[in-house]
């Protein structure tokens, strides 16, 4: 469909789409200082809507958010927005979803066990854990309800380990006689 130009100057982006219910819809988004800029926005708004995995993963993350947000808690999906946002995002983000493979997951889990915060410690073997998981929670999302065909996160493989170290804690006691000795 067509962009338009705007009497201000900027342009704008028309698109007509059936809803989930068969229903026909208008959708206009203004505002674009450029006619590419409208069309890219018009392309992936209509690859979204049909659900046609030639959308950019940062596309599909706005649909498995739609998807899957109502269902969490709150703060679980807090969490789950934010590894994705900070850790994930950044590098899949302008990848088409049908174009991801396990040779770039695996490219994506080299960088992170490469990183070393400014004390020199890599992520820890959990928190690499919970960022595979993410990633490959969002591509069983798009094989189970968007026909992607296969998970590339699951063919590369996990990294991480499930469970952490043990720890040890201190009873009231102990924690007690510690105190008082720092104390004389």
């Amino acid at each position: 469909m067509p962009v338009y130009k705007d009497k201000n100057g900027t342009w704008y982006a028309m698109v007509r789409f059936d809803d989930w219910q068969g229903q026909r819809k208008q959708k206009c988004k203004r505002g674009f200082q450029t006619k590419r800029e409208a069309q890219d926005w018009e392309r992936r708004f209509m690859l979204q809507t049909n659900s046609d995995l030639d959308m950019l993963f940062k596309d599909f993350y706005n649909l498995y958010e739609q998807d899957m947000k109502a269902r969490l808690k709150q703060n679980t999906w807090e969490h789950k927005a934010y590894i994705i946002k900070s850790k994930i995002l950044p590098y899949f983000g302008e990848k088409p979803m049908k174009d991801i493979q396990a040779r770039d997951v695996l490219a994506w889990q080299n960088e992170l066990l490469r990183h070393r915060d400014k004390n020199g410690k890599p992520y820890s073997e959990t928190y690499l854990k919970n960022l595979h998981n993410q990633l490959s929670c969002i591509f069983n999302h798009a094989v189970r309800y968007y026909d992607l065909g296969v998970n590339p996160a699951a063919k590369a493989g996990s990294i991480g380990v499930k469970n952490a170290k043990e720890m040890n804690f201190w009873t009231k006691d102990e924690y007690a006689r510690i105190l008082i000795r720092r104390k004389k």
